[in-house]
């Protein structure tokens, strides 16, 4: 995993373990791997790795069983609206990044409808 220099590390860990989790390649209810596992992954620290794993715990997106380690939480509603705050973000970068260009927010929809249907 690539890193950007303008945003805190923990935090696209977060971002990178919430993907994992909403592609289900991190299933509700499953283990996650081990901090020690994932810091040597992404070639971080491992207090980096437990920072974003301890506020991923605090939103409810991962609860610990002592001794065994970080599991993904089996809320659905919850993961939906992670889900939903996630393709949110993603559209306010596209936005941002089509107003900077000069184009408008009706221009970017009619693009947009002419990009999905192939034209």
């Amino acid at each position: 995993m690539e890193f950007k220099d303008n945003i805190p590390i923990y935090l696209q860990i977060k971002q990178y373990l919430y993907r994992q989790i909403i592609t289900g390649k991190l299933q509700p209810g499953h283990k996650i791997p081990s901090v020690r596992e994932l810091a040597v992954e992404l070639t971080v620290n491992v207090n980096t790795v437990q920072r974003a794993l301890q506020q991923m715990n605090a939103e409810g997106i991962l609860f610990t069983k002592r001794g065994e380690g970080n599991f993904v939480t089996e809320d659905t509603a919850l993961l939906e609206q992670t889900k939903a705050k996630l393709i949110k973000a993603e559209l306010e970068k596209f936005v941002q990044s089509m107003n900077a260009l000069g184009v408008s927010d009706d221009q970017i929809s009619v693009i947009l409808s002419n990009y999905l249907i192939g034209e």
